[in-house]
C-alpha cells in the first residue's frame, strides 16, 4: 500500500484584537495623563512633555491618536463629560420615577465625592477657562449643557403643572432650571476655594431649601418629599 501524506493547515492567530486593545489602552492612558496633568498643572503647564511622562508613552502616539495636543485636550473634556453624564443617567435610572426624585438624585449625584472632587473641580474650571483658546471645549464644560438643561427643564415643567401654574410655565421653568445651575455652580466653587471646609450635607441642605421655597409639596431640607 502507499503512504499517503495528511497535510495539516497550521492556524496562526491574529493579533487584530491584541492591537485594537493596545490602542484603546493608549489611547485612554493618554486622555487619564491630561486629566491628570490638567489637575495638578494647569491648562498652560499641562505640556505634551508632562503628559508623555505621566502616561508612560512616546510623544509620537500623541500624534497617532489625536493628532495634536489641541486635539487630545478636546477629547479628554468629551471623556470628562461623557463620564460625568454615563454616572447621571445611572443615577437617574436608580431614583424613583417622579420629577421630585428625578431631581433629588442630580442634586445628590453633582455634590457626591465621585463627581465633586479635587480632580474633577480643578479639570472642570481649567478647561473652563481654556476655552479662550479653545472654543470646541465649550460644548464639553458650560455649565448651559443642553443635556443636563434639558432634563432640569422637564423636570421642573412636571412640577410646576402640579401647582396648577398653566400660564407662563415654559418661562417658569426656564428661570427655575437657570437659577438651580446657578446655584449648582455656586457650590463647585465653594468646594474649589474652600475645599478643606466644605461640607457636603449642608451643601446639599441649602439646595434642597431653595427647591423646598419654589416647591413645598415636593421637597424638604434633605431631599424629595412623596405626595
Amino acid at each position: 500500500m502507499g503512504h499517503k501524506d495528511h497535510h495539516q493547515t497550521k492556524f496562526i492567530p491574529s493579533n487584530a484584537p491584541t492591537s485594537r486593545t493596545a490602542k484603546f489602552k493608549n489611547r485612554q492612558g493618554l486622555i487619564e495623563a491630561t486629566l491628570q496633568a490638567l489637575s495638578d498643572l494647569g491648562y498652560a503647564n499641562a505640556s505634551v512633555s508632562e503628559i508623555i511622562k505621566r502616561a508612560r508613552l512616546s510623544r509620537g502616539m500623541i500624534h497617532l491618536h489625536f493628532g495634536s495636543k489641541d486635539n487630545l485636550v478636546i477629547e479628554t473634556a468629551k471623556h470628562a463629560s461623557e463620564r460625568y453624564h454615563a454616572f447621571l443617567e445611572t443615577c437617574l435610572k436608580c431614583a424613583g420615577p417622579s420629577p421630585q426624585e428625578q431631581v433629588e438624585a442630580i442634586v445628590k449625584h453633582d455634590l457626591s465625592e465621585d463627581v465633586l472632587n479635587a480632580t474633577s473641580v480643578r479639570v472642570w474650571y481649567e478647561l473652563r477657562g481654556a476655552i479662550y483658546f479653545q472654543k470646541e471645549l465649550a460644548s464639553y464644560s458650560d455649565t448651559r449643557d443642553e443635556r443636563l438643561r434639558n432634563v432640569l427643564f422637564h423636570l421642573f415643567i412636571q412640577l410646576l403643572e402640579t401647582y396648577g401654574l398653566k400660564e407662563a410655565t415654559q418661562e417658569n421653568a426656564e428661570d427655575v432650571t437657570f437659577a438651580f445651575l446657578a446655584l449648582m455652580e455656586g457650590m463647585w466653587t465653594d468646594y474649589l476655594l474652600h475645599q478643606n471646609g466644605f461640607q457636603r450635607e449642608n451643601a446639599k441642605r441649602s439646595v434642597f431649601r431653595f427647591l423646598q421655597t419654589l416647591f413645598p409639596d415636593h421637597f424638604d431640607l434633605t431631599g424629595a418629599k412623596l405626595t
